[in-house]
């Protein structure tokens, strides 16, 4: 089965590594040291929706699981866990271009 903790509404921010590697390069280039930035390209997906494309892909029931089926990563798991880029495209003119995480889940291939 692909499972999720509680009702699946929580959500986790995201981003494709190529966007990654391009934020990395700017902030390198061209940002204050000592600063953070935050690369999220998805702000928020539901662990429900990230649990369901994982089981229509590979055939597997989606369902609601306890939050202790994953260990000690349980309560991670669990949390709600939002972020926004905004700044970071502002202030370093980033974009992220490359596929979400849901529409890469969708279109991998074995």
């Amino acid at each position: 089965m692909s499972g999720y903790p509680g009702d699946g509404t929580q959500r986790w921010p995201a981003v494709h590594a190529l966007d990654v590697a391009v934020l990395f390069r700017l902030a390198l280039e061209s940002a204050p040291a000592g600063t953070e930035w935050q690369a999220v390209a998805d702000e928020g997906d539901k662990v429900r929706d990230i649990a369901a494309v994982i089981g229509r892909r590979l055939g597997l029931p989606v369902e609601s699981v306890p939050e202790e089926t994953y260990g000690p990563f349980g309560p991670i798991f669990a949390m709600d866990q939002p972020a926004s880029s905004a700044h970071t495209r502002e202030a370093l003119g980033w974009k992220p271009v490359h596929p979400s995480l849901l529409d890469d889940l969708e279109n991998i291939q074995p």
